[in-house]
């Protein structure tokens, strides 16, 4: 996959975001690192199913409550790209993410960010370096 300059670099998971730049060539991408916001997950809402809440037998509160916090932080996540996206912030983007927090983003994407992203990537790729992020998305 050819990756154009200036190409954001989007890697979530339920409870890290990191943002990367492509600051090389098309050909031969060189991923920097770009500084984040600190998100504060309000969208409690997010990742709420039904069975959830009528469900026979409840799950364990606590892993109930730490799912309702990653759904809020991909949610979090995913509303900065958005306002980024509409703003005219970055025009091309590769969103990757673990499959489960790649779920919960295509429920909350604007239309204008849909138009920036070049490619999804469903695997967990933060905590990496830009050449292992690349290596991963050639292989």
């Amino acid at each position: 996959m050819l990756l154009p300059h200036g190409t954001m670099f989007a890697l979530v998971d339920g409870e890290n975001f990191e943002l990367y730049r492509n600051a090389g060539k098309e050909a031969s991408p060189e991923l920097t690192a770009v500084d984040v916001p600190d998100l504060a997950p309000t969208n409690y809402s997010a990742g709420m199913k039904d069975h959830d809440a009528g469900s026979r037998y409840p799950a364990n509160p606590k892993d109930r409550t730490s799912r309702l916090d990653e759904a809020a932080h991909v949610a979090a996540v995913t509303h900065w790209l958005n306002k980024q996206a509409m703003e005219n912030h970055m025009d091309k983007l590769v969103v990757i993410a673990d499959p489960k927090s790649l779920g919960e983003m295509r429920r909350h994407y604007h239309k204008t960010l849909e138009a920036t992203i070049l490619e999804e990537v469903p695997k967990t790729l933060t905590g990496r370096s830009g050449p292992e992020i690349v290596a991963a998305l050639r292989a």
